[in-house]
């Protein structure tokens, strides 16, 4: 029952603020939201109590094909779906104060957004898992399409594109698992079970690679991110990055490695130094940036491509580095975003150059963005240093080399971040900023919280930690052969 009511509680949100009209949209799609975030919390401690077995369901769906009805919650699910649930109503709230035209749709988008994801993270069978793949890319199609700025037609088109080569291919890939699968279903279980030669992993690993790697983003296949982040809108960015990316990281761990080990194997050499390049590339590209959108976008392509090599390193480091990161990663993207976007409401610009003096303005904000920073750039005692550490102790084991300029992700990353704090924050006031107002209340009030998770995880990371592992090792274990 209760993962029923995670699944689906969401869906009947997002039916209720459509049909609520646009009034007071945001303020029933923030109670809503924070109703599901108040299950989520209840469900982590039966968890805690009782473990996984309390939360999963099966029910025969399809016959032929046989398709289940397959939901379950162990601990990697559950460390995604409190991330996907805790982010929402912050995002919602980031929208305050602001004029959303038809705001029921636009809300109800967003938690329709929630219910996919939800989806996509409970699933455990191959082609629930990808309907729900899908049907997360409808809404953040409609919100950037809709409300995105000048150039959205386009470069959502690009964007659906992008998605949609990568999602058939992977369909493509759950058909040949079905057919290589003796039981000829699409369940998990059996899927963790079947016997596939190399030659025809190399095949499938490619097939599954490709579509989580154009959804991460991992360079080569990056090139719709900027210019998405750029012009969607706030809350659809902070959707992308924050949630939505994890969908790509989450299913390395739970679809490719335990199913293509020996794919893995012979490509993850490949897939891990594309990864590593792609940090490095990243890191150079932020540093060029001058619009702050464009620079958060490349920053946040390096720390993606910094969780995936984890991944690609087949230890125990990098799979709990990953997974922690995962949620700083979340974190801190969606308040670097939310504070892009209190400067862009209040200045009309995201041109650092004509920015400056916010800090002699706006002291609050000032101090909350400076925290956020520091948790971007992994300083002690924040979030971002527990993932980032236990990443690259991962790729260290895994090879010196690819270690070192893995490392970069840091150095660069504290250049470009802490000079655009500066150019944005301090000095003169810029061309653009005779008047700052300090935060209002929904900003206050967001940016305080994500404040104190980033303080709060980089002091004890323990939960998230224990949470895990469990899953995580057992995964390994399929992987490593």
């Amino acid at each position: 029952m209760m993962t029923i009511l995670l699944l689906f509680f969401p869906l009947i949100a997002a039916l209720a603020v459509l049909l609520g009209g646009s009034k007071l949209a945001a303020q029933l799609a923030l109670g809503l939201a924070v109703v599901e975030l108040a299950i989520t919390g209840y469900a982590v401690s039966v968890f805690q109590a009782s473990g996984p077995e309390a939360f999963y369901i099966f029910h025969s769906w399809i016959e032929s094909p046989k398709v289940s009805f397959h939901l379950g919650l162990d601990g990697l699910s559950l460390v995604m779906v409190l991330l996907t649930n805790f982010l929402t109503p912050i995002i919602i709230l980031s929208a305050f104060n602001r004029n959303t035209p038809h705001a029921a749709g636009y809300f109800s988008l967003i938690l329709l957004m929630q219910f996919a994801l939800v989806g996509v993270f409970m699933a455990m069978d191959g082609l629930l898992y990808y309907i729900f793949w899908e049907l997360a890319l409808i809404p953040i199609y409609f919100i950037a399409l809709r409300w995105g700025g000048t150039n959205r037609v386009a470069i959502t088109l690009k964007f659906f594109i992008y998605t949609l080569a990568g999602s058939l291919l992977m369909l493509f890939g759950f058909i040949m698992l079905y057919w290589y699968n003796p039981d000829q279903s699409f369940d998990i279980r059996e899927l963790y079970r079947i016997y596939i030669s190399d030659g025809n992993q190399s095949w499938l690993f490619w097939m599954f690679f490709l579509a989580f790697a154009i959804k991460i983003p991992i360079v080569p296949f990056h090139t719709w991110q900027a210019d998405t982040y750029r012009e969607s809108p706030t809350q659809g960015t902070m959707l992308l990055s924050g949630i939505m990316l994890k969908m790509g990281t989450y299913s390395l761990i739970r679809w490719l490695l335990p199913i293509l080990p020996m794919g893995v194997a012979k490509w993850g050499p490949l897939a891990i130094t594309l990864c590593v390049v792609g940090i490095v590339y990243a890191s150079i590209i932020a540093i060029k940036q001058r619009n702050l959108k464009n620079l958060l976008a490349y920053s946040s392509l390096a720390h993606v491509g910094l969780i995936a090599a984890g991944i690609f390193a087949l230890n125990i480091q990098g799979l709990q580095g990953s997974v922690v990161q995962m949620v700083a990663h979340g974190v801190n993207v969606v308040g670097l975003f939310f504070c892009a976007d209190i400067i862009f409401n209040r200045t009309n610009t995201n041109e650092t150059n004509e920015l400056g003096g916010i800090r002699n303005l706006a002291p609050q904000f000032t101090t909350m963005f400076m925290v956020i920073v520091l948790g971007s750039v992994a300083l002690p005692l924040t979030n971002g240093f527990i993932g980032e550490f236990l990443l690259l102790y991962g790729v260290y084991e895994y090879n010196t080399w690819l270690s070192v300029f893995a490392g970069l992700t840091i150095i660069l990353g504290a250049v470009y971040m802490l000079r655009m704090f500066k150019k944005v924050m301090l000095g003169e006031t810029g061309v653009r900023v005779p008047v700052f107002p300090d935060l209002y209340w929904n900003e206050k009030l967001a940016l305080g919280i994500l404040v104190v998770v980033i303080v709060a995880m980089g002091v004890y990371p323990k939960p998230i930690l224990d949470m895990a592992e469990p899953v995580l090792q057992t995964i390994l274990n399929k992987t490593v052969i």
